[in-house]
């Protein structure tokens, strides 16, 4: 098979390989679904292997990138890699049954060859944080695409200061990745997980994110803007007041990321479903410091 571009091999901002290039889809790798985990009734974690070992060897990304998988005969769609880049070509995707490839995909067991295709897009730039204290702010599917910049970070512990993770969701049931918690807390990870609304068996906290924020915000004081990166993942609603919050608190908008993923549909600039003006999130993104994503008119 053709050797893959990396977004080591394309400049770029913060380094990507275009998703709309023809070049990047002469080829896909094959791989197998080796294993896959009910998180929630809507969601499923499928761990993904790429068969040749060179292949796998070879194969890397960055944190916020994506994949194009495809099933022969179904269809391919865009999914945010939610796995640490250490563990090269064995990937974790995190994947709601909402269409056609993704139902189909509900129903496979592990064993089902696929073909995918990648790295694309923009990466969240952990590797410019060193030093730093990270804020990481995930609401609801946010968590997916936070997930592998979090490993980046838990796997190089010690160039990061303090790092903090607020996560919130509707309910309790529907939050994702709780068998992991306990084990990001032992990486010594300041860890807040907010409910909208609770139930008989939550004992957490029940409020907004920006409750919780705020807190977080008034521990440093003016301190906070000199040290701090934030990367916040999440619904359209959630974006304005909890960027607006990292803003007033200090924070400038070039360390503030975001990821506009969601926007996303064909993975190839051909649809026209996230394009804002002349930028499509698919090819210029999906990861923007907040001034870009602000420039974006309806971006967010």
């Amino acid at each position: 098979m053709t050797n893959r571009v990396t977004p080591y091999d394309t400049p770029g901002r913060h380094g990507r390989c275009r998703a709309g290039d023809p070049a990047s889809f002469e080829s896909s790798f094959q791989a197998e679904i080796t294993n896959i985990y009910s998180l929630t009734a809507r969601e499923k974690l499928y761990q993904i292997q790429l068969v040749d070992q060179e292949e796998r060897n070879r194969f890397m990304f960055r944190p916020g990138q994506f994949v194009m998988l495809e099933i022969p005969g179904i269809g391919e769609a865009p999914f945010s890699i939610s796995s640490s880049p250490l563990r090269h070509g064995n990937l974790e995707l995190c994947i709601r049954a909402v269409g056609n490839l993704t139902n189909f995909l509900d129903r496979v067991r592990r064993g089902c060859s696929v073909g995918i295709s990648g790295p694309f897009g923009t990466h969240f730039p952990v590797e410019n944080m060193h030093g730093q204290d990270i804020l990481l702010i995930a609401g609801g599917l946010g968590i997916v695409p936070l997930r592998s910049p979090l490993w980046e970070v838990l796997d190089n512990r010690n160039r990061y200061g303090t790092v903090d993770i607020i996560y919130g969701a509707k309910r309790p049931v529907e939050l994702l990745f709780t068998y992991q918690y306990e084990e990001w807390r032992q990486f010594d990870i300041n860890l807040q997980i907010t409910v909208d609304q609770g139930d008989k068996d939550w004992h957490g906290s029940v409020g907004l994110i920006t409750e919780i924020l705020k807190e977080r915000l008034n521990r440093d004081g003016d301190a906070l803007a000199a040290k701090t990166c934030a990367i916040v993942c999440g619904p359209p609603v959630m974006f304005h007041f909890v960027c607006d919050m990292l803003i007033k608190a200090g924070i400038p908008m070039q360390k503030i990321f975001v990821s506009l993923e969601r926007r996303m549909h064909c993975g190839r600039g051909k649809c026209c479903r996230c394009n804002i003006g002349s930028t499509y999130t698919c090819l210029d993104g999906p990861v923007f410091d907040y001034w870009s994503a602000m420039n974006l008119k309806e971006a967010i």
